[in-house]
């Protein structure tokens, strides 16, 4: 394999940790961001010369621009960026702040969308390059007390899907990485959770919550086989535009999907009562 130079955001903890393990592993460099210097330096101890930290928050654009201009400048060109920098935002919808709602698009949505979009003048110049995001199963499946969470990630799969079809005319791939429940902090002390306020959900969700507490540190999903999945499809000719990780997200996902088809045949006939007689087809 080609090495190559990476930057992948959140790399502190979790899958961020593990793609840039996997990435330093094959041989590739890695520049990683992260909120403090106690996690820069860890970082850069796991491949010193290869392993490089950048204390970035992503939700400062210019600070995003910037890092992304100086790691080009001083470390050479970017061939894979991975935005993976983002949290989960449990709570049923009625009772989740909308304040928490923006903070959640902030950093899921805008963060991401700022770390590619600084990436992306680079590789088209170049007329190569990947780039990834970090969606979720939740972005092509909703469950109930996460309505933030899948809503932000539903838009990250929407932006990546119209990206890809933007610049594959410049040989640049895009893909969105959806994983299932892997084995990280993400369901337990990463997750932001919004205080309950409304007796009528109790019956409903608290057996969620305290069913996503109790499983949290025993999740099916492996980090380190998921960071060579990634790695991997950098490897290979045409990368898929989707990466669905983790059998339990498999299932959910084409449970889903299917679910959204079989609406579609059973209100086909009504959905074209909708037209113009006469009109421009898409």
């Amino acid at each position: 394999m080609q090495k190559q130079n990476w930057l992948i955001t959140g790399v502190s903890t979790g899958l961020g940790r593990a793609f840039a393990q996997a990435a330093l592993a094959a041989g590739h460099t890695v520049v990683g961001t992260v909120r403090s210097e106690k996690d820069l330096r860890a970082f850069e101890e796991l491949r010193p010369g290869h392993a490089h930290g950048r204390i970035l928050d992503v939700t400062d654009d210019d600070a995003v621009s910037g890092a992304v201009a100086e790691v080009e400048r001083n470390l050479g060109p970017l061939d894979v960026v991975v935005a993976n920098a983002g949290y989960g935002l449990e709570g049923t919808f009625e009772e989740t702040p909308l304040a928490e709602v923006r903070r959640q698009f902030e950093v899921n949505v805008f963060g991401t969308v700022a770390t590619l979009q600084a990436a992306l003048p680079h590789m088209r110049a170049r007329r190569r390059g990947h780039l990834m995001a970090v969606t979720s199963m939740g972005g092509l499946m909703a469950v109930p007390g996460m309505s933030a969470y899948c809503g932000s990630k539903f838009a990250v799969e929407g932006i990546l899907e119209a990206l890809g079809k933007e610049v594959a005319q410049f040989g640049i791939h895009v893909t969105a990485i959806e994983p299932g429940s892997f084995r990280t902090d993400w369901a337990g002390r990463s997750m932001t959770r919004a205080e309950r306020t409304v007796d009528d959900y109790d019956e409903f969700f608290a057996p969620i919550r305290a069913a996503r507490q109790k499983a949290s540190g025993n999740q099916l999903g492996n980090p380190a086989k998921a960071g060579e999945a990634v790695v991997h499809i950098t490897s290979v000719e045409q990368p898929p535009a989707h990466l669905v990780l983790g059998s339990d997200a498999l299932r959910l996902v084409t449970a889903a999907r299917t679910a959204v088809d079989e609406d579609i045949r059973t209100w086909e006939t009504l959905s074209r009562t909708t037209d113009f007689a006469e009109g421009a087809q898409l």
